[in-house]
């Protein structure tokens, strides 16, 4: 059963929170897709994964580099799965049109500043729960700790 995770997102945004949640999922052994909205919001992310921290690296690649099934992380705007990642990120609005049983892992991280975002949240809940996802919502405590609500 997949699990789909929603991160909602209050005063941060997806360069803050992405890169230590793509750091825990290596971590973890765990191949990794992250699709955005479009290819400059690819190549931005690109440019901030190679620079996110000092002491840290994120291997990753984009849908566009010719090695890209060898990435442990691929960011991409489309549906694609290029190196057969067994867990999506989407960000930005991203919504998977392709069927969630395809991944053990879907997260979305979402805007919770943005109206337009919580709805369209609340509605990609609906859908997974619906098609039998296994749903939880997670939200930063003030100590800035993902803690799972509900």
């Amino acid at each position: 059963m997949t699990e789909v995770l929603f991160y909602h997102l209050k005063g941060q945004t997806p360069e803050q929170v992405l890169p230590a949640l793509l750091q825990k999922s290596l971590e973890r052994g765990w191949r990794v897709v992250v699709q955005a909205s479009s290819e400059e919001r690819v190549e931005a992310l690109d440019a901030h994964l190679w620079t996110w921290r000092d002491d840290s690296f994120l291997p990753h690649g984009t849908a566009r580099d010719p090695l890209v099934a060898e990435q442990p992380i691929v960011l991409t705007a489309s549906a694609d799965n290029p190196n057969s990642a067994t867990v999506r990120f989407l960000i930005d609005g991203a919504d998977l049109t392709e069927n969630t049983s395809a991944y053990e892992r879907i997260v979305m991280l979402f805007d919770g500043d943005d109206p337009e975002a919580v709805e369209a949240a609340r509605a990609r809940w609906s859908r997974a729960k619906s098609e039998g996802a296994q749903v939880t919502y997670w939200r930063a405590d003030e100590n800035g700790r993902w803690q799972r609500q509900g």
